[in-house]
C-alpha cells in the first residue's frame, strides 16, 4: 500500500504550524494520543454507536477495504486540523476533565425515568383527601350554644392561628362568653405586626358575636418573656414584646392581658420584684388604658408569683394601681400550697389572697385541675373533676358572688384519651383533639351553679370524672414516689460518705496525738 500524506504535508492551504505543535502533531501519529484526541474518537464511536442504531446500513459497491483506509485517513486529518487551530490559538496544555457522552438511547431512557417519578408524585398528591363542602360546614357548626345572660363568663383559651379575628369564631365554636388567646407567636420574639384587616375583623366579630373585650377577653403574654431579669440585653428584649402586646390590646380594644411575673434567675429575690415592676411602670406611661394581669405561679424557688406575697409586694411598687390585677390560676394555686378542695380550706384561701393581696385586684381566673398532688410545686393541668383538686373545687368557685362577671378561662387539655388513660392517635400518628372536651366543661361548670354537693346528681359526676383521671393520677404519684426514692438514695450516700470522711479524720487525729 503506498504511504498516505499527513494532512500537513497535503496542499491543504493552512500556514505550517510551529514546532511544538509539529512534534505534538508525530507523537498522535506514532500512537501517543493526547487526551483531547482520545475524547474525540470515544465521541466518534458513540456517534457511530448511535447512528448505527438509527440507521440501516446502506450497500456500497467500494471495496470494504478501500473505505476503511479512507475513513480513517479522514479522522486523522481532521484530529490534526483541530489541534494546529488549538495551537494557534495558545490554548492550555492542561487535560480536561472527561465527560461522560450520553447516548441518545440513554438520554431517551433517562427522560421516561424523570416522566415515571413526575407520575408517581403526582399520584400521592392525588391520594391527599380534601374535605368536602359538608364537611367544612359540619366543622364549622358551633359545638355547644352559648348560654344568654348567665352570670358566669366562662370560656377557653382558644387558637388565633391565622389572625386574633379567628380566636372569636374559636370562642363561638366551644360555646364559651369568655375566651383568652395569644396576641402573637409565643415561642419566638420576632413577629409581624398586627394586620389592620385583622383588627378591624376582630372589633366586628366581637360586636357581631356580643363579647365584651374590654371585660372578658384575656390575651396570654409571651412564654419567652421575663420582666423580672436583670441582664440589659434580655431586659430590652422582653420590654419590647411586652410593650407591643399593650399596644396590640389597645387598638384591638382589650384592657386586661395576663402575664407571668417572670423568675429571678438567681438574683435577689427583692431586686427582681423591684426591676420587674419597674418595667410594669415604665410600659404603663407608654400606654393608656390595659391592665397587666399578675398569675399566680405553682413553682417555688427562683419563680416569682408562687406566694400571695409576691403578689403584693409587686403590686405595691406599681405606681398606677388602676392599671395593675391578679389572675389566679387553680392548679397554680393548688401546686403551690393553697387549698380549694373543701368550703372550709376554700375560704381560708380567698381570705388570706384578701388579706395579702386584696380581692379588689382579683381580675380573672384560669380554670384547671391538677395532675399533681397538693403542694407539689408543679404546673400540670387536668381536666376539670379528673385531678387532685376534684370536681368539689369548682363547684366552690362557680358559686361564690365573688367572681360573678370575671372571665373564667379554662386551660384544660383537650387531646383524646382512652379509658386507660392513654393518648388516642389518627392514622398518621398524631395526638387526637377534641375541642367538646370544651364545650362541655363550660356547661357542666355553669350547671353546678347551684348544685346540691349531697344529691346523687353531683356525686355521680363527681364519681365519673375521678374515675376517667384515674390512671393518670396513678401514674402521677408512681413518678413522684420514684423521684423521692432516688433524692433519698443520694441522701443516704452522701451521709454515707460524710461518715466516713469524719471517721478517717478522727482516726488520724488520734493517730496524731499518739
Amino acid at each position: 500500500m503506498p504511504k498516505r500524506k499527513t494532512a500537513l504535508e497535503s496542499d491543504s492551504g493552512l500556514s505550517s504550524p510551529p514546532e511544538s505543535i509539529v512534534d505534538q502533531t508525530d507523537a498522535q501519529l506514532n500512537g501517543q494520543a493526547e487526551p483531547s484526541v482520545k475524547r474525540r474518537k470515544v465521541k466518534k464511536e458513540a456517534v457511530e454507536a448511535e447512528t448505527a442504531l438509527v440507521q440501516p446500513k446502506k450497500a456500497s459497491n467500494k471495496p470494504r477495504g478501500a473505505r476503511k483506509v479512507k475513513i480513517e485517513a479522514e479522522e486523522e486529518e481532521a484530529e490534526l486540523e483541530d489541534d494546529v487551530q488549538q495551537g494557534a490559538k495558545d490554548l492550555s496544555s492542561k487535560p480536561k476533565r472527561k465527560r461522560k457522552i450520553k447516548t441518545k438511547t440513554e438520554e431517551v431512557k433517562e427522560e421516561e425515568e424523570e416522566a415515571d417519578e413526575n407520575d408517581e408524585i403526582v399520584e400521592k398528591k392525588g391520594k391527599k383527601k380534601r374535605k368536602t363542602k359538608a364537611e367544612k360546614e359540619a366543622e364549622a357548626m358551633p359545638l355547644a350554644a352559648r348560654t344568654a345572660g348567665h352570670k358566669l363568663y366562662i370560656g377557653a383559651h382558644v387558637s388565633a392561628a391565622g389572625g386574633v379575628h379567628n380566636a372569636v369564631v374559636n370562642s363561638v365554636h366551644i360555646g364559651a362568653n369568655a375566651f383568652a388567646l395569644f396576641l402573637k407567636s409565643q415561642r419566638k420574639w420576632a413577629n409581624p405586626p398586627l394586620q389592620d384587616d385583622h383588627r378591624l375583623s376582630f372589633h366586628n366579630n366581637c360586636k357581631t358575636h356580643t363579647y365584651n373585650q374590654m371585660r372578658h377577653v384575656v390575651p396570654h403574654g409571651s412564654y419567652l418573656v421575663n420582666l423580672a431579669h436583670t441582664d440589659q440585653a434580655r431586659t430590652d428584649q422582653a420590654y419590647t414584646s411586652y410593650l407591643d402586646d399593650l399596644k396590640r390590646c389597645e387598638s384591638l380594644g382589650i384592657n386586661l392581658y395576663n402575664i407571668h411575673p417572670g423568675n429571678t434567675v438567681s438574683n435577689d429575690r427583692q431586686k427582681a420584684i423591684t426591676h420587674l415592676a419597674s418595667n410594669l411602670n415604665a410600659a404603663h406611661r407608654e400606654t393608656s388604658s390595659v391592665i397587666t394581669l399578675l398569675e399566680n405561679m405553682a413553682a417555688g424557688g427562683n419563680v416569682l408569683g408562687s406566694t400571695f406575697e409576691d403578689l403584693r409586694d409587686i403590686i405595691a411598687l406599681v405606681e398606677n394601681k388602676e392599671r395593675i390585677g391578679v389572675c389566679i390560676d387553680t392548679c397554680h394555686a393548688f401546686a403551690g400550697g393553697y387549698d380549694l378542695r373543701t368550703p372550709e380550706t376554700f375560704h381560708k384561701t380567698m381570705q388570706t389572697f384578701d388579706a395579702l393581696v386584696g380581692l379588689q385586684y382579683l381580675r380573672a381566673v384560669h380554670l384547671n385541675d391538677s395532675k399533681a398532688p397538693f403542694a407539689s410545686h408543679r404546673d400540670l393541668h387536668a381536666n376539670i373533676g379528673t385531678g387532685f383538686l376534684g370536681l368539689r373545687a369548682f363547684h366552690n368557685i362557680v358559686n361564690d358572688p365573688r367572681f360573678e362577671g370575671l372571665p373564667l378561662i379554662l386551660e384544660t387539655p383537650i387531646e383524646v384519651r382512652d379509658e386507660n388513660g392513654n393518648l388516642v392517635k389518627d392514622e398518621k400518628g398524631k395526638e387526637k383533639e377534641d375541642k367538646g372536651i370544651w364545650a362541655r366543661e363550660i356547661k357542666m361548670l355553669e350547671g353546678l351553679v347551684g348544685m346540691d354537693v349531697e344529691g346523687e346528681e353531683f356525686r355521680a359526676l363527681e364519681r365519673k370524672l375521678a374515675r376517667q383521671g384515674e390512671p393518670e393520677r396513678e401514674r402521677l404519684m408512681e413518678q413522684i414516689e420514684r423521684k423521692k426514692e432516688k433524692e433519698e438514695k443520694k441522701k443516704g450516700a452522701g451521709k454515707g460518705k460524710k461518715g466516713k470522711k469524719v471517721e478517717s479524720e478522727s482516726e488520724g487525729s488520734e493517730l496524731g496525738d499518739e
